[in-house]
């Protein structure tokens, strides 16, 4: 037999994807509190409102599921990781209300895995103010086969490096849950209203600065087993991994006071995904990172995200092991998942 009629199609999955069920309670009613996100009807436009405000407009792809597929498949895509949208994380509210938010979102995300196990991953949240709570979510998780879970990039302010959130990491690592880190609630969004900066700029600082203190505090240290990946290219960090690495260096006494350990080898420990939005940059990070570490990603269906899943990498000269390994191969490392439930 002919050997091109027998080699198989490049699988691709598409690992930063964002999903909404079609309804939720109004959590705020139910508990008599504010702040919890809400879909409405408005103008004949859907859009996520919060303590009265707009926050963004979702068009039927953001809750459609076989639509879904079928938009990615006419882009040759045949997985998505699906994860909710960051605004309904709730860490500012009390634990046991935002678990009652996860917990709905998350049986969203089981069901859609169970329905469409070919084409669809899961990653469930977790109520990350309470470690005691989010620890018990991740075991249910677990319990539902959703083998990943996204966080925020900070819980209300505080880095995630912090000891209170020590648990919730190592129990990911021991239950062997992926973990995705995407920016939410981004520094000094107060101070740079204008121009849609907090996503342009804050963005890639706030990834930087989950990395930073993870590895400063011990904690990728201490949890080598942890899969852990950061979205958005791993923002500014792997940019400005020297300028890191250089003030390790020099000032050790500010730097290295709980972990005494390089920065720059926690370049392969990490997943990074490739939402770069340029193809310099994508090859930087494969470069920087090493091409086991980078994995295809779009942040469909936002604005922000790639528009044409693959045109930026499709800009590069990638040899079939590059190809591979982005397309598909890191994610499924990433997921602990075999490749062969998917095609």
């Amino acid at each position: 037999m002919n050997d091109t009629a027998t080699q198989t199609k490049l699988l691709r999955i598409d690992m930063h994807s964002h999903v909404l069920p079609p309804s939720w309670p109004d959590f705020n009613e139910r508990f008599g509190v504010s702040g919890f996100p809400i879909l409405v009807e408005e103008d004949s436009r859907t859009i996520i409102m919060r303590d009265g405000k707009f926050f963004r407009q979702v068009w039927p792809n953001i809750t459609d599921i076989s639509l879904r597929i079928e938009q990615y498949a006419s882009h040759g895509v045949d997985v998505q990781v699906i994860s909710t949208v960051p605004v309904m994380f709730s860490y500012d509210q009390a634990p046991e209300h935002a678990l009652a938010m996860a917990q709905h979102l998350n049986d969203h995300v089981a069901e859609q895995q169970a329905a469409h196990p070919r084409q669809v991953i899961g990653l469930g949240t977790i109520p990350m103010q309470c470690p005691e709570t989010a620890i018990g979510e991740l075991r249910r998780l677990k319990e539902l086969g959703v083998p990943g879970v996204q966080i925020g990039s900070n819980v209300n302010q505080e880095n995630l490096g912090e000891e209170t959130f020590f648990p919730i990491f190592e129990a990911a690592a021991d239950l062997e849950i992926a973990v995705l880190v995407h920016p939410w609630q981004m520094m000094g969004q107060g101070d740079m209203p204008k121009y849609w900066l907090p996503w342009l700029v804050g963005m890639p600082a706030e990834q930087s600065r989950a990395m930073c203190s993870l590895i400063f505090s011990g904690t990728l240290e201490r949890l080598p087993a942890l899969r852990i990946c950061f979205a958005h290219g791993g923002g500014s960090f792997p940019y400005t991994i020297g300028r890191i690495e250089h003030g390790f260096n020099m000032r050790p006494d500010l730097v290295a006071v709980d972990n005494d350990v390089n920065p720059r080898e926690y370049l392969d420990r990490v997943w990074v995904d490739s939402v770069t939005h340029d193809p310099q940059a994508l090859r930087y990070l494969m470069d920087v990172m090493g091409e086991r570490r980078v994995i295809f990603g779009t942040d469909y269906p936002f604005p922000l995200g790639e528009q044409t899943p693959g045109e930026v990498a499709a800009q590069l000269d990638l040899d079939a092991a590059e190809q591979k390994s982005l397309f598909a191969g890191a994610a499924l490392e990433w997921l602990a998942l075999d490749e062969k439930d998917f095609v």
